[in-house]
């Protein structure tokens, strides 16, 4: 679609809605899916306030995150619109299981296509402009220069969202300022390197966007005091923060979760007792060798513990494309052996649903902060297997200052290439699952979770910040 037709119809679209409000939000976000569910999910707490919400994306990632959204439906909610730009063309290649960095370079030609966005995206920010009081732009960190074009409208702001944790942005904000303030040496001692976690492509990439990050008027982040206080109160700092205003609205993840769309592994979940049941996924920009896949799967077996795993490959940039999709087979006989306790599911799975039944004692994760997020807020502790981008410091948050979880593999980034072996998996398995380290894990976890739910209802930390920015966008 020609960029006049995109702006037709948007204008089409926005002048069927009716009793509009003087307020509208217009979310973009980057075009990743554990980016995606967030805005999106962020979506439906704003528009809780009869604010309306625009998602713009292309057409193909829009149905992404429709599709994979749970314990919600993002269609029965009539103030979220979604706006489908046609989908601009890119690479599409199949992820490698054996490169060096483990950081998911296939997905670069999808990533370097979302600034093709720029137009279309500025023609519905244009169209919005005209029929309202205020357009407010809440974009992801990584789409600063698709929406840079906000500033030459009288009535428009925009707000800069971080995906990833507050305790990781902050400490790529004061290195890159030059460390202008003291920390404390014991959390500086736990501090993992960043070699290793991103291709020099993406670093290029975020270098580029983050130019667009002192255009924006405030910071949202999906985190919470009750998680990440202290690091949260030093990204308030002047030094880090300019005297702009920030927000911390996390959870964005709904805390209690509905029955609707069940999944089969849920009826095999429903048959087992409480937190028996480890659940291992590694998210979707992970892809494992198979002499990897081999090696967990035998320390799974040998660890004699009840498990769900969730064994797919990372997303390919377009992830309704089936074409070049690995078939990957486990050990002999393994699924047979350990039919009675174990489920291996090798498609999408609903993985917050998962994490909030009662059955779940345990998730084995890669650390993405959208895992850790869902985790946390459902009370199950984490073993935890970094792979790239945030995810080592992510581990170390979630394992040595929370204190909610084990590592399976200590992160070196002059050895991430090392084979994970069966025992080294059986051990951590048994440790959370069966051990009495475990079980104090899951007590804390549990406690946190509490604390972070309170948190989201009326009267709570979270609930106040998001009262504070809805006032704030809507004054």
């Amino acid at each position: 679609m020609a960029g006049n037709d995109y702006i037709q119809s948007s204008l089409h679209l926005n002048n069927g809605l009716k009793n509009q409000p003087q307020v509208e939000v217009v979310m973009v976000p980057f075009p990743s899916q554990g980016h995606l569910n967030q805005l999106l999910q962020l979506s439906r707490l704003i528009s809780s306030y009869n604010i309306p919400v625009h998602y713009v994306g292309t057409a193909t990632h829009n149905r992404q995150a429709k599709l994979r959204v749970h314990g919600w439906d993002p269609l029965s909610i009539t103030n979220i619109h979604f706006h489908e730009i046609p989908t601009p063309n890119f690479l599409n290649p199949p992820p490698n299981p054996n490169t060096s960095v483990k950081f998911p370079a296939h997905l670069q030609s999808s990533f370097d296509s979302s600034t093709k966005l720029r137009r279309p995206i500025s023609a519905l920010l244009r169209a919005i402009s005209d029929r309202s009081k205020r357009v407010v732009i809440i974009n992801d960190s990584l789409m600063g220069q698709v929406i840079q074009d906000f500033v030459k409208l009288p009535n428009a702001e925009a707000y800069t969202f971080h995906s990833v944790s507050a305790y990781c942005i902050f400490f790529f904000m004061w290195e890159s300022k030059g460390k202008p303030f003291p920390v404390d040496h014991k959390i500086l001692e736990l501090l993992t390197p960043m070699d290793g976690c991103f291709t020099r492509e993406f670093i290029e990439f975020i270098r580029n966007q983050h130019d667009y990050i002192k255009l924006c008027s405030g910071r949202i982040y999906n985190s919470c005091k009750a998680i990440e206080a202290p690091f949260l109160d030093f990204l308030a700092k002047e030094e880090i923060s300019e005297n702009k205003p920030q927000w911390a609205l996390g959870p964005f993840n709904p805390v209690t979760i509905s029955n609707q769309r069940r999944h089969k592994c849920m009826e095999w979940l429903d048959k087992q007792i409480p937190n028996s049941v480890i659940f291992i996924s590694f998210g979707t920009t992970t892809t494992f060798s198979l002499e990897q896949i081999k090696e967990l799967a035998i320390g799974l077996e040998n660890s004699n513990q009840k498990f769900l795993w969730v064994l797919r490959d990372a997303d390919k940039g377009d992830v309704f494309d089936e074409k070049s999709r690995r078939n990957i087979e486990l050990p002999k006989g393994l699924e047979e052996r350990v039919k009675r306790r174990g489920l291996v599911v090798r498609n999408w799975a609903p993985q917050l649903k998962i994490l909030g039944h009662f059955a779940t004692g345990g998730f084995m994760s890669h650390c993405g902060w959208n895992s850790c997020m869902e985790s946390i807020s459902m009370g199950v502790p984490i073993a935890a297997w970094p792979m790239h981008s945030d995810q080592p410091r992510n581990a170390v948050l979630i394992t040595k200052l929370l204190k909610v979880g084990l590592m399976v593999k200590e992160w070196d980034c002059r050895d991430h290439e090392q084979l994970v072996t069966s025992s080294v998996i059986e051990k951590a398995v048994r440790m959370l699952m069966a051990a009495e380290v475990g079980h104090l894990m899951r007590k804390r976890a549990a406690e946190m979770a509490t604390v972070v739910q309170r948190s989201v209802a009326e009267g709570g930390d979270t609930r106040m910040e998001l009262d504070s920015f809805i006032a704030h966008i809507a004054r």
